[in-house]
């Protein structure tokens, strides 16, 4: 029987972060949401064509993720930061980073739609 991870899975976002970040005011919190998930679709979309700024457009959506507690979107952006960095593949960095940003998209499209 596996082991249960050592910091608790609770999804794409540190709520209680994105709660600090917005003083706990609810409308804010779907707003800033919502221009986060505007912003990350815009910058993907432009991130995987690999352009030659790629390295500032993936450090722009880290700074955003951190912003709102998107942890796995941050993490996959700083891996893809550092294989450019590198000069070394990207190819999984880049689909981590992709499959990050799908899955803050899906959580914020459905907690918008509870609201």
């Amino acid at each position: 029987m596996p082991s249960p991870p050592l910091v608790p899975d609770d999804g794409p976002f540190d709520f209680d972060h994105l709660k600090r970040m917005t003083m706990g005011d609810a409308s804010l919190e779907r707003e800033v949401l919502a221009m986060f998930a505007a912003q990350a679709s815009e910058l993907i979309e432009k991130i995987v064509k690999m352009p030659d700024n790629v390295d500032r457009l993936a450090h722009k959506l880290r700074g955003s993720a951190e912003a709102v507690g998107a942890f796995r979107v941050i993490d996959a952006a700083e891996w893809l930061e550092n294989c450019l960095r590198d000069n070394s593949d990207n190819t999984e960095a880049l689909m981590s980073l992709t499959d990050a940003v799908l899955e803050a998209r899906e959580e914020i499209d459905g907690l918008l739609k509870r609201s």
